[in-house]
């Protein structure tokens, strides 16, 4: 069984690239050969709208067109068994590199039928991890949960089921003095990151684990 994990944030040491690694972890402990990509260190770019991929006949039918870093990671995910997709929260919404990947992703298998098909060869489980500074009382206050379920929806219509992890209130920086950052206790943030993030990374482990069961 193989696993990929895609990193949206632009660290490779930060909250959610350890999310990342740990869902992988659980992963491996099932058996399951498993691999990392860090969307920042590819350059590439979102949709063109070239419909090259909804050409009739067309040669690039059901594949996306554009050729660059991100090719022949698009090509290893259709001979996977599972996904996390792992980004944190930036106004709102997943990082820019992470939202360009979906697009490149799942455009090219959306079928524009009455049926709304999916070109996908199979039907894969797909793991999301969110990880953002806000606490969980202002993210269901914004109602980010509804936002994330968008992008959910039309992956288990496209690739498979979902499953999520919500990471809220996250460690920031490492010397909060050094920042404009009133509005955040960084003894309460400190406190949170050693009790707290411990047992989200146990969260994401299992994630993994079960995401080899399905």
């Amino acid at each position: 069984m193989k696993v990929m994990g895609i990193n949206g944030s632009p660290r490779k040491k930060g909250n959610t690239a350890k999310l990342v690694e740990k869902a992988l972890e659980g992963a491996e402990s099932r058996g399951a050969e498993t691999e990392i990509i860090h969307l920042y260190d590819l350059d590439y770019k979102g949709c063109k709208s070239c419909f090259a991929c909804k050409l009739k006949d067309g040669k690039s039918y059901g594949t996306c067109a554009a050729r660059d870093d991100l090719t022949p990671v698009l090509g290893r995910i259709e001979e996977a068994d599972a996904l996390i997709l792992a980004s944190p929260i930036y106004l709102g919404t997943a990082t820019g590199e992470m939202r360009s990947f979906l697009e490149r992703l799942i455009f090219p298998y959306l079928v524009y039928n009455k049926e709304g098909s999916t070109l996908f060869p199979r039907r894969i489980p797909v793991g999301f991890i969110y990880t953002m500074g806000v606490t969980e009382e202002v993210l269901k206050e914004i109602g980010y949960e509804e936002c994330f379920k968008t992008t959910e929806r039309l992956v288990e219509r496209i690739i498979g089921e979902s499953e999520s992890l919500l990471v809220t209130d996250t460690y920031q920086f490492d010397d909060y003095s050094k920042y404009v950052s009133s509005r955040f206790d960084p003894e309460e943030k400190l406190k949170r990151y050693q009790e707290i993030f411990p047992q989200d990374c146990e969260k994401a482990f299992k994630m993994g684990v079960q995401i080899c069961e399905k």
